[in-house]
């Protein structure tokens, strides 16, 4: 199987952030899977949006964790990209409806490591089974706790939800951590790409490889050729198209 391209925050080049419209589009570019980030708010709704605060994304004050969901619809999550219109801040079960007819893969990243957020491995699980996405999402986080959590949740209920283990840093020998941990896969920052026999030593390990933020067309050449798992990029537009022109050489 050829290398997924996971649009980052939907395609988030074009349309902003981590609302419906930017994963409209990557679904319209023709992207294989989106990631995105999930949040508790004041009132346990599972919202969509990468920061704690609301101020780089929506120019307002206000903690995503502080705020009810009806607050965070009052605000235009649509500012972080003039001109786009205004766009709503959506809850993970909206996205799901959105994309679960088009067949494409959700990496849903819990953004638990600055607050904890009990309770969020298994509410996103719930809503998995309650939307029948089961077989449509992977789960990942920075928080390596949080991921030994949902393996074993996912483990007790006999669901086939992968988890994956993000990082930036190099890690000595990441697969055997991933294996440790007992999840499927390893999340790096594209750099970690350059560590010798990193793809060939997680294959044989049996872990798989996606990495993150690849939107500079050597670089994802580079992630192409290695013949990782998924690429995560914020231009899938451009990821598809260089997708092509290899495949249309080989």
């Amino acid at each position: 199987m050829s290398t997924q391209i996971w649009a980052h925050r939907g395609a988030s080049a074009a349309a902003p952030e981590n609302t419906l419209a930017a994963f409209e589009l990557a679904i319209r570019q023709g992207a294989d899977g989106i990631e995105l980030d999930v949040h508790l708010s004041a009132d346990g709704a599972i919202v969509v949006t990468h920061d704690e605060s609301c101020r780089r994304a929506a120019n307002q004050p206000g903690q995503v964790s502080q705020m009810t969901l009806a607050e965070l619809r009052a605000l235009d999550f649509g500012q972080i990209k003039p001109g786009s219109g205004r766009q709503q801040i959506p809850t993970l079960a909206e996205v799901f409806d959105l994309v679960r007819p088009s067949g494409l893969m959700i990496n849903i990243e819990l953004k638990n490591s600055v607050l904890p957020y009990a309770g969020l491995e298994q509410a996103v699980l719930d809503l998995a089974v309650a939307h029948r996405m089961t077989d449509q999402i992977c789960l990942s986080s920075f928080n390596h706790y949080s991921m030994v959590l949902a393996a074993g949740k996912i483990r007790s209920r006999r669901l086939a939800v992968p988890c994956g283990l993000l990082y930036s840093c190099g890690i000595y020998e990441p697969w055997v951590l991933a294996r440790h941990c007992g999840v499927q896969a390893l999340h790096p920052h594209y750099a970690n790409l350059q560590i010798p026999n990193m793809s060939e030593d997680c294959r044989a390990a049996g872990i798989r490889l996606n990495a993150w933020t690849i939107d500079q067309p050597d670089h994802i050449r580079q992630a192409l050729a290695l013949g990782i798992d998924a690429i995560i990029t914020n231009v899938p537009d451009t990821a598809l198209a260089l997708r092509r022109e290899l495949a249309d050489r080989i």
